[in-house]
């Protein structure tokens, strides 16, 4: 079944219409989604949200680019949601070094302090990646953690590889729709099928054919198309190879 990695649906941006978004996404095929959390506020909702809907599956952390407004105590909060079994995985958590005006440091504390909660919980992780693949892979090979996803996957063939050979699936989206992505695209096209997941990351990372605009969660079944015509495979093959990634990923998960 097709189903979207990584969406923000409990964004503000989709206060207005977010059972309406929804619904659009499910009549052109989406199933299920994928909601990863990034800060301790949103917990509450993104709960909520997940009690409400059993197409929804909830990921709670703390996001990198939220780390210098959160406090310690946020993490035993989180430790007591991991311990309660109110979450498939650990997210989105990890490295931003692209926003100059976050502290590295206390990211890298934020995000060690969050592997070793998945390790304890033997949860998988969903990873934010940008502009620090190689650090974040420093950080996993000495965390012994049970795999997970790296969101936004924008690195090398052989960093791919090497989350591959880490028990990771990676993400593609949005950027694998602009022809110019040339990278991105020729590791959509050249992977194994079988490492692949879809994403929208919506309302972020609009596609080419709406640049600027909110994102919207019926794009990602645009997003199996751009994938199958880059394979030359068909888009059921798409559908049901990244859907069933997902769910191995997260231990069996399924929506309704």
């Amino acid at each position: 079944m097709l189903i979207d990695s990584h969406i923000h649906l409990d964004a503000a941006e989709f206060d207005p219409d977010r059972t309406v978004l929804i619904e659009r996404a499910r009549a052109v095929g989406v199933r299920g989604f994928v909601v990863p959390g990034v800060a301790r506020e949103g917990f509450a909702g993104l709960l909520s949200l997940a009690a409400a809907r059993r197409d929804v599956c909830v990921a709670l952390g703390i996001h990198p680019l939220y780390v210098m407004r959160a406090a310690m105590e946020d993490l035993e909060i989180l430790d007591a949601h991991l311990a309660a079994g109110e979450a498939h995985a650990v997210g989105e958590i990890g490295l931003d070094h692209f926003v100059a005006d976050v502290d590295p440091v206390r990211q890298l504390e934020f995000f060690r302090a969050q592997l070793r909660l998945a390790r304890r919980h033997g949860l998988p992780v969903i990873l934010h990646v940008r502009r620090a693949v190689d650090p974040i892979l420093r950080e996993l090979r000495r965390a012994g953690i049970c795999g997970g996803i790296a969101h936004a996957f924008n690195g090398s063939r052989q960093q791919a590889e090497i989350f591959i050979s880490l028990g990771f699936k990676l993400g593609f989206g949005g950027a694998m729709s602009y022809e110019g992505s040339s990278r991105i695209r020729t590791l959509a096209r050249t992977l194994p099928l079988s490492s692949i997941v879809l994403e929208t990351d919506a309302p972020d990372i609009p596609p080419a054919w709406a640049p600027g605009q909110r994102n919207l969660p019926e794009n990602l079944a645009r997003y199996a198309q751009v994938l199958a015509g880059l394979r030359d495979i068909t888009e059921e093959e798409v559908v049901e190879t990244t859907g069933r990634n997902v769910q191995e990923t997260l231990g069996g998960w399924r929506p309704r």
